[in-house]
C-alpha cells in the first residue's frame, strides 16, 4: 500500500516537472524569439536617445523591421570630447540597409513610445554588414523646444509692442492719423478726377481737409 502511493507520487511529480520545463522553455521562447530567427545587428551611433529603451521598435521606411537589444555608452577619445550612446539593433536578415541611410529617434504621438526610425538611402550596392555602425540624427530635446518656441513668443510680443507704440511701416498705418487722412484725400482725388493717374505733369496740391 505504502509502495502504491510512493509510486503514484513519483509519476505526479515527474508530470509535474515536465510541465514546468515545458512552461519555462513556452516563456523563454516567447521573450527570445526573435534571437533564434535569421536576423543580424548593427548598432546606431547618438549624442542623445531622448528616453529609447532596449525592447524598443526599430522601422524600416515605417515597417517594423527590429528592435532594440542593447544601449552602450561610449567614453570620449580622441577629439571627440562627449559620451556618445551606441544603440544595438537586431534586424532581420532580409532588410538591407544602405550606409547613406538617415537613422533618427521617432515618437509615437507626441509623447508616445520613443522607437528608431531608418529612412534608407540610395547606395543599396552598399548595405550595412552585421555590427556595423552609422551616425544618427539626434533628436531635438524638449527644453530646446521650449526655448525656440519662448524665443517665438517674444519676438511677436516685441512687434506687437512696437506696432502699439507706432514704430515701424505697420504700426505708422494703423495709427497714424495724418497717414490716414493723406490716404484718405488722394483716394477722393482719385475718385473726382482720374485723369490724373496718367498724367505725368505739374501735380496739382490737394486742398487741405476740413477736419
Amino acid at each position: 500500500m505504502i509502495f502504491g502511493k510512493t509510486k503514484m507520487e513519483l509519476q505526479v511529480g515527474i508530470f509535474v516537472f515536465i510541465g514546468l520545463v515545458i512552461l519555462v522553455t513556452f516563456v523563454l521562447s516567447i521573450g527570445s524569439f526573435k534571437t533564434w530567427t535569421s536576423g543580424y545587428k548593427v548598432n546606431f551611433i547618438f549624442n542623445f536617445v531622448n528616453g529609447v529603451k532596449v525592447g524598443a521598435p526599430v522601422r524600416f521606411s515605417g515597417v517594423d523591421a527590429g528592435e532594440v537589444k542593447k544601449i552602450n555608452f561610449i567614453p570620449p577619445s580622441g577629439q571627440d570630447k562627449k559620451e556618445k550612446i551606441e544603440v544595438v539593433c537586431w534586424l532581420k536578415r532580409d532588410i538591407n540597409i544602405p550606409k547613406d541611410s538617415t537613422v533618427w529617434v521617432n515618437t509615437l504621438g507626441l509623447l508616445g513610445e520613443k522607437y528608431i526610425e531608418i529612412m534608407p538611402g540610395s547606395a543599396y550596392d552598399k548595405p550595412l554588414a552585421t555590427d556595423e555602425s552609422i551616425e544618427g540624427v539626434d533628436p531635438i530635446p524638449m527644453h530646446e523646444i521650449f526655448r525656440i518656441g519662448k524665443g517665438v513668443v517674444d519676438t511677436i510680443n516685441d512687434a506687437i509692442t512696437k506696432i502699439k507704440n507706432k514704430e515701424g511701416t505697420l504700426g505708422k498705418l494703423l495709427f497714424d492719423d495724418q497717414l490716414y487722412y493723406d490716404l484718405d484725400d488722394l483716394v477722393i482725388d482719385l475718385r473726382n478726377n482720374p485723369w490724373k493717374v496718367f498724367w505725368k505733369g505739374k501735380e496739382v496740391p490737394l486742398p487741405p481737409r476740413k477736419k
